[in-house]
């Protein structure tokens, strides 16, 4: 099974492609798309699918696993931002063929660390961990899509469940 993790962002995407077989789970690829912060929106909404549409193409996940939008009360304009760059993202799976599904940063997390506020420092140390790479994955946004893609692969074996942390 091949999952496509994605960390939205409207400047700087993370994404991950891993493959798992059930008993073992490893990096196809992963890296950041930007978007050219700076330009017209529309133009950086085009690159953005432009970016997934070749990605997407090019491995082909069986799903497409993204973080779901998270707002501040006191930031709604970044979040509306991120909406846009988001839904480019999950339009773009729907289009090629792959069906998306989405998970919350606590969700991930807990998953992961057992600790749905942990931080990007024990994300990273997580994700290095349970993939085996010589090296943490920088920058976080990469860390960030290889745990989203992880979290879903366990999940789609019926393998993920809610870490309840007291």
């Amino acid at each position: 099974m091949r999952v496509c993790g994605i960390d939205p962002g409207l400047n700087t995407s993370g994404y991950a492609v891993v493959e798992s077989d059930g008993a073992t789970t490893s990096v196809c690829d992963a890296g950041v798309c930007r978007s050219g912060a700076g330009t017209d929106i529309a133009e950086r909404l085009a690159r953005i699918e432009a970016d997934f549409a070749s990605l997407f193409e090019q491995w082909r996940p069986g799903v497409v696993a993204v973080e779901q939008l998270y707002a501040h009360y006191k930031h709604p304009r970044t979040a509306i931002l991120m909406g846009h760059a988001r839904g480019v993202m999950l339009a773009t799976a729907v289009r090629l063929g792959c069906p998306v599904r989405s998970y919350s940063a606590t969700q991930v997390k807990r998953f992961l660390t057992g600790n749905g506020r942990a931080s990007k420092q024990q994300v990273q140390r997580a994700v290095t961990a349970a993939l085996s790479l010589g090296c943490v994955p920088e920058p976080p946004d990469v860390a960030d899509a290889l745990a989203i893609a992880l979290c879903c692969a366990y999940d789609l074996r019926g393998k993920l469940r809610e870490v309840r942390v007291p």
